[in-house]
């Protein structure tokens, strides 16, 4: 069996994922695996399989792949399935051999890395099936696990969604205590304009129509409707007019989520999909 390679949303980020794997390892692990040392032998090898327990979205396999490799070289993996795959339960996701030792120092880390990103991944493809027909895109946010956002956001496009601003650094949004600092929402648009060249979109908070046609009158490009009722969210949509692209956000349920799609809006970021996501159940089986 061939080990799986990291794919190519992964791949730039490889450094990344192994220094944060080998920190996770030492932080399992720490001076050794003390049960497995006193029971396995250093020479059992060993043939595993990970397992779907419950239908969802897988998304993590390469970074698994990663954990058990680093765990022990000599382990091989071979996936049944790519990210972003629907799974049903006793579903095979990939098969891997190797040292013994290596498999069960292994195990509980990929396994969490697995669970995590799949539940991110099942979450959004459920907003994402929520909104179809619509042209509403599902989004996430900033919401993620400290020095985890490349993966949990890797998990949601897995799932079908699109990615927000990675980070401070990629997009303007001026919120509200922006805007309370440059004095209004005009002001907060024109320094941002004056100090940035256009590589950098403009989106600003809003949380009523009359910030609405302030946001549209100056020239913002995207404007992110916080909290607004249904009714508001339609008058937004004539209100801008195409001008500006919108973005609807805050209390975002799955049961709520098409009725939001269906006035009009372009975006609809849910924090959800990242800070509240299920893990998915997924095991390790030893053969």
């Amino acid at each position: 069996m061939m080990a799986r390679p990291v794919s190519p949303a992964l791949k730039d980020n490889e450094g990344y994922l192994r220094a944060l794997i080998e920190q996770a390892l030492a932080e399992d692990i720490g001076p050794g695996d003390i049960t497995s040392e006193a029971i396995v032998s250093p020479e059992q090898r060993s043939q595993a399989y990970i397992l779907a327990k419950e239908q969802g979205v897988v998304a993590g396999l390469p970074v698994a792949c990663l954990v058990f490799q680093s765990a022990d070289p000599r382990i091989t993996w071979a996936a049944a399935v790519e990210d972003g795959a629907q799974v049903q339960p006793g579903d095979r996701l990939a098969t891997l051999a190797g040292p013994a030792r290596g498999l069960l120092a292994g195990e509980r880390l990929a396994l969490n890395f697995l669970q995590r990103l799949s539940g991110i991944a099942t979450l959004t493809a459920r907003y994402v099936a929520a909104v179809a027909g619509t042209k509403a895109v599902i989004l996430d946010t900033r919401k993620t696990t400290p020095t985890l956002r490349f993966l949990e956001k890797y998990a949601v496009r897995a799932g079908g969604g699109q990615n927000h601003r990675f980070g401070l650094y990629d997009m303007v949004l001026i919120k509200d205590n922006h805007i309370r600092v440059a004095g209004s929402i005009k002001g907060a648009i024109e320094r941002a304009k004056l100090q940035l060249d256009r590589r950098f979109p403009i989106e600003v908070e809003a949380s009523t129509l009359a910030e609405v046609r302030e946001a549209v009158a100056a020239g913002a490009d995207r404007i992110l409707l916080d909290n607004m009722s249904l009714s508001q969210m339609r008058e937004a949509v004539g209100l801008a007019a195409g001008r500006a692209k919108l973005e609807a956000s805050g209390r975002m349920t799955l049961e709520r989520v098409r009725r939001v799609a269906e006035t009009g809006v372009d975006y609809i970021s849910v924090g959800a999909l990242t800070h509240s996501a299920p893990a998915l159940d997924i095991s390790m089986e030893i053969e």
